[in-house]
């Protein structure tokens, strides 16, 4: 499936359409809020790994709906290489299919699920990833990325 172009501001309110990395490999990854343990550890491990996601011409977007001053304030605290994406309106995140029902202490709410999608340099989506684990999850998009490189 070809994704359909969006665009959507980042943490230091720059425009970034998707259409902008045709040719690249993009990892997107969605994720609830900045600057909570869960989504620190995906965004430090993802951090780690950036130089090989680089070398493998691949590009990293997280994506939640904080606002910008949320982003920047959240990359800076971690020193994060890649793009955060604000989604205000969770357009994209509507897109994507990752505005779900959750659920903490029987309590149901709407909210963000923690997944990743792999878009190869055409456009289409590669790999989608549910249940993310935030500690194993670099590791896993970058053995796989690796491995589709390959197959070129």
């Amino acid at each position: 499936m070809i994704v359909p172009n969006f665009t959507l501001l980042d943490q230091d309110e720059k425009t970034h359409s998707l259409k902008d990395y045709l040719g690249k490999w993009v990892i997107i990854y969605f994720y609830p809020r900045d600057d909570t343990p869960g989504c620190t550890t995906e965004a430090c491990t993802l951090k780690d790994n950036f130089p090989k996601f680089e070398k493998l011409n691949a590009v990293v977007l997280g994506i939640s709906a904080d606002s910008t001053k949320s982003h920047k304030k959240f990359a800076q605290k971690y020193n994060l290489p890649f793009t955060l994406l604000f989604d205000p309106d969770k357009e994209v995140i509507k897109l994507f299919g990752v505005w779900k029902e959750k659920s903490m202490y029987t309590k149901k709410y709407m909210g963000i699920s923690r997944e990743t999608f792999l878009i190869n340099p055409q456009g289409e989506i590669q790999k989608h990833y549910e249940n993310v684990k935030p500690a194993e999850h670099a590791d896993e998009v970058l053995r796989d990325l690796e491995e589709l490189g390959k197959i070129k």
